[in-house]
């Protein structure tokens, strides 16, 4: 096996790169993911998830981890209400009794980001997990890499694997290619104990989804664990539109005010969001890379996941791209196909890079509809399936 005798570093304990050490973990490889995270109870920020059948389910099923993912998963989670600027239902699904259909193509089950990282995590040795170490630097060393942290530890890796998001510092290693504003900005807000905070959103919500569309914009949230709700306000705006506002994302106030103004056409019940979410709020430039990208291969060196191909999160594939992107690169590494690693690095990324530009494709051309004069129609027509 060529991976006998080497030591793997994954930077980044997100989905890709937990599922991945589970995969080589699993073989017996010696590997370790060093998360910048100071322990495992750290807050995690985002939407709850939808797996898909081919991607982040199948990377779970050869984790042995799909049982586990039953347990765990939030059934109803996926149900969808769609709605106008008015929170005039014009379609819901909520009333379908839809039944577990684990191995169907159309069964998207959602779990909670950090209820998954929390499965992931218990599924690996405890000493694999090298937690509150944030990535600095790295130098060549013999055939591998000594990697330097910001506490001022060294470690030295045969393989480095980038799963580290979109602001990777592992990708400028291997490319300088970098990625583009979609035109598109999201602002992120949490609220704790919705039904009690929020209930009529709560009474909409139903434990589901809900997307709603008005004006060339967008309020997006689901239900998340513990009574929790994550939504989204996105709009299209210019380049660096957080800078050039002023706007101070921790101040609730100035926040609400600043929603009444932009968000002025929409019914009053959506200000509940702004009235209770929790300081402060996420501004997500909704980035992609190029879907023509490409690299060189390095025998010691490769990325996955946001790392190596951040896209839009319009058509849900982020996570199940990055977790795919672990399951195929861990076949590829421990196969006997390849004559040496670089050969399975650059067949994995040939074939990751084809598959991610198709997704990217897709998400930002869903952006562009979701943000579109005639959303709600082309929105209502997809779910409806008329």
């Amino acid at each position: 096996m060529r991976l006998e005798n080497k030591k793997i570093a994954i930077i980044g304990g997100g989905p890709g790169g937990l599922t991945l050490a589970r995969l080589l973990q699993q073989k017996n490889i010696n590997v370790k993911v060093y998360e910048r995270d100071v322990d495992r109870n750290a807050r995690v920020q985002g939407s709850p998830l939808d797996l898909h059948e081919h991607s982040g389910l199948a990377a779970l099923r050869e984790a042995g981890l799909l049982d586990e993912f039953r347990k765990n998963y939030m059934e109803g989670a996926d149900k969808t209400t769609i709605t106008n600027e008015q929170a005039e239902i014009v379609f819901s699904d909520a009333e379908n009794k839809q039944e577990e259909a684990f191995g169907e193509e159309h069964f998207r089950p959602e779990i909670d980001r950090g209820v998954l990282r929390s499965i992931l995590i218990d599924a690996l040795d405890a000493a694999c997990i090298v937690w509150n170490r944030q990535f600095v630097a790295m130098q060549k060393q013999g055939e591998g890499w000594l990697l330097n942290f910001k506490d001022g530890t060294n470690e030295y890796a045969d393989i480095v694997i980038g799963s580290d998001g979109a602001n990777s510092k592992i990708r400028p290693y291997l490319t300088h290619v970098q990625a583009f504003y979609s035109g598109i900005t999201m602002l992120e807000g949490n609220i704790y104990d919705a039904e009690k905070k929020v209930p009529k959103i709560s009474a909409m919500l139903r434990g589901g989804k809900i997307m709603a569309f008005g004006n060339q914009q967008n309020i997006l949230m689901g239900q998340k664990s513990n009574g929790e709700i994550g939504f989204y306000a996105s709009f299209k705006a210019e380049a660096h539109w957080a800078e050039k506002s002023g706007l101070d994302f921790s101040d609730k106030s100035e926040m609400l005010e600043w929603f009444k103004t932009a968000y002025s056409e929409w019914n009053e019940i959506w200000q509940e969001l702004f009235e209770h979410a929790a300081m402060p709020y996420i501004v997500r430039p909704i980035n992609c890379m190029p879907l023509n990208q490409s690299w060189a291969a390095m025998p010691n060196l490769t990325i996955i996941g946001d790392a190596a191909h951040l896209m839009p999160p319009f058509a849900g594939e982020g996570a199940n791209m990055a977790m795919l992107d672990a399951l195929e690169l861990s076949r590829m590494l421990l196969s006997e196909e390849y004559n040496d690693i670089r050969h399975a690095i650059a067949h994995y990324e040939t074939e990751m890079r084809e598959r991610a530009s198709l997704k990217a494709k897709e998400s930002l051309e869903n952006g562009e509809r979701m943000h579109s004069e005639n959303a709600l129609s082309v929105m209502t027509s997809f779910f409806s399936g008329t």
